[in-house]
């Protein structure tokens, strides 16, 4: 049981190197050329199909239960699968889910799939959700990993959430250094004008230059 959960999360944390080299497209191609682009693109699709795989692995690996007092003596219970989930688990969790699918899809509609898999975005993204926040999908991530360890009750997965936070942070961190050297000032005017992580409630009008 223990074993199969950090497994994932080993897995996950071995990534960051691939991630780390999947955006560093300048010092790769200076090194090998068209070919060190391609090289952080497999990087890229490793990273990011990576974490989804893993942190997939961390949400279902069997794991102890928790319970949230609240409502806890009534279930719902999913028929095929037969899985009961404390219905206050369920409403809480689900708009945290719907909230955090809406950014990353919608992130990835701005971002285009490409992207998103080779991390190699071609100008500086400012709207739709990247005027709230710089890195929507990653939000949706947090949100995701919050919203369903709650619908599914997985205690080592919810204890996990700062690690997968600080992961987050580290790729975020890592890709806005490229980000400003390929894009310089345009990049850092972004910034500037949006939140990292967490978005804004209020929108603010970016000027693209």
């Amino acid at each position: 049981m223990f074993f199969l959960f950090i497994s994932c999360l080993v897995g996950i944390i071995s990534l960051i190197p691939f991630y780390w080299w999947s955006v560093e497209h300048t010092r790769f191609q200076e090194k090998f050329g068209q070919k060190g682009i391609q090289l952080t693109k497999i990087f890229g699709l490793i990273a990011g199909w990576g974490f989804f795989i893993f942190l997939f692995g961390i949400w279902i690996t069997p794991q102890p239960k928790f319970k949230i007092p609240i409502l806890s003596e009534i279930s719902i219970i999913i028929p095929i699968i037969n899985l009961r989930i404390p219905v206050f688990h369920f409403v809480v969790s689900l708009p945290i889910i719907l909230i955090g699918a809406w950014y990353g899809i919608v992130g990835v509609k701005y971002l285009t799939l490409k992207v998103a898999e080779t991390h190699k975005p071609e100008k500086v993204i400012s709207e739709g959700p990247y005027s709230k926040i710089r890195h929507p999908q990653y939000f949706g991530a947090i949100l995701a990993h919050i919203g369903i360890s709650l619908l599914l009750s997985s205690l080592f997965s919810m204890i996990s959430t700062p690690l997968i936070i600080l992961i987050i942070y580290i790729f975020s961190w890592k890709e806005e250094k490229e980000l400003e050297r390929e894009f310089g000032k345009e990049y850092i005017d972004y910034k500037n004008n949006a939140p990292m992580l967490f978005p804004r409630l209020r929108n603010k009008r970016i000027k693209n230059k």
